[in-house]
């Protein structure tokens, strides 16, 4: 059976009478996050940008689509969907981030059995919240049925985010040389990346969502959303001259943070530098995760990763805790050794 359109930001199809109640309802959610360049308004089969409004010299477009994985199942499992949108946007925004970029503008698909008006509401208001957060302009997006290809009430998400940087100020990591230092940015729980083992665990170990953890409940902390760093990195960029930056997502610190390192180096990170969130010390014990499994698939509390020359790391940790952010001098740059691995957690 073909998949059915309802009418979103900017297309239309069938199911007309939902989706017309459905944008109605957003349309004074999304216009919070109009900025300066966004033309026209949601209804067209396309978003407009002005990107002479910016005055930037050389400007270089950025892009980055992503999701939330199974992070999904339990907003479904626990009625939790207004912090599933923020991740979306996070996922998306932050990947920008790490090449310099601004975010200007994002759309969402989201697509589902069947529409329920309440539940796509509440996701995209934590899209719009999301974008508030990274101020990016929520700018259109689709919202598609498709009949008996998703169970009953479950949805899933994607989101499309552009940026832009100035061509000579592009982040690329190629000048890290041996002797600069990795700063962390704390994350705000397990992020977006890693639910799979997490429902594992949770389904292996009897655990409920709705049991008590700490002075939580298991849901309220791994629905966290994903931390949005770009308000803090971009007023960091106008003070240090950040040589690299890294999102720890899929694949954790050990995948990630080699996808900037020139081959020249390796990395050495001190364990003992950063704070673990509780939830990751329970994963642990209770899955009876090792400890390269650990760095390899989920954040272990940094959730962003700055490298700055070792003149700078004081500076650096000053501005960032001005902003909010916990930070640790996670380790450092080192000559390539010949080892086979490019990060060392000792």
């Amino acid at each position: 059976m073909p998949s059915k359109k309802t009418t979103s930001y900017a297309h239309a199809g069938v199911s007309i009478n939902h989706g017309n109640q459905l944008v109605e309802r957003i349309k004074p959610i999304v216009s919070k996050t109009r900025k300066p360049g966004v033309m026209g308004g949601l209804g067209g089969f396309g978003a407009l940008f002005d990107i002479s409004t910016l005055g930037y010299q050389q400007p270089v477009l950025v892009s980055g689509t992503d999701g939330v994985g199974t992070k999904i199942k339990l907003a479904l499992e626990t009625g939790i969907h207004h912090t599933i949108g923020i991740d979306l946007v996070a996922m998306c925004v932050n990947d920008l981030l790490v090449q310099g970029a601004k975010p200007l503008f994002f759309l969402d698909y989201y697509v589902c059995e069947r529409l329920d008006v309440d539940i796509a509401e509440s996701v995209i208001t934590g899209i719009a919240k999301g974008c508030e957060m990274a101020n990016c302009s929520l700018v259109g997006g689709e919202t598609a049925e498709h009949p008996n290809a998703f169970p009953a009430g479950e949805y899933d998400l994607a989101g499309f985010c552009v940026g832009v940087v100035e061509k000579a100020e592009i982040i690329d990591g190629t000048g890290i040389k041996p002797g600069d230092a990795l700063i962390g940015l704390a994350s705000s729980g397990v992020h977006s990346n890693g639910f799979s083992l997490v429902r594992k665990v949770l389904a292996d170990s009897g655990t409920r969502l709705a049991d008590k953890f700490s002075e939580s409940t298991f849901a309220e902390v791994l629905l966290t959303p994903t931390r949005i760093y770009v308000t803090t990195i971009l007023e960091l960029l106008k003070q240090i001259p950040v040589k690299g930056m890294v999102h720890i997502t899929g694949g954790g610190l050990l995948e990630n943070i080699p996808r900037i390192l020139p081959e020249n180096v390796n990395v050495k990170i001190n364990s003992h530098s950063w704070q673990w969130p509780a939830i990751f010390f329970w994963l642990r014990e209770t899955g009876n995760i090792d400890m390269d499994e650990m760095y390899r698939t989920f954040n272990c509390g940094v959730g962003y990763i700055v490298v700055v020359e070792k003149k700078d790391i004081d500076k650096t940790m000053t501005l960032l805790t001005k902003q909010g952010e916990t930070a640790w001098h996670l380790g450092d740059v080192v000559e390539t050794s010949g080892d086979a691995s490019r990060i060392s957690v000792l």
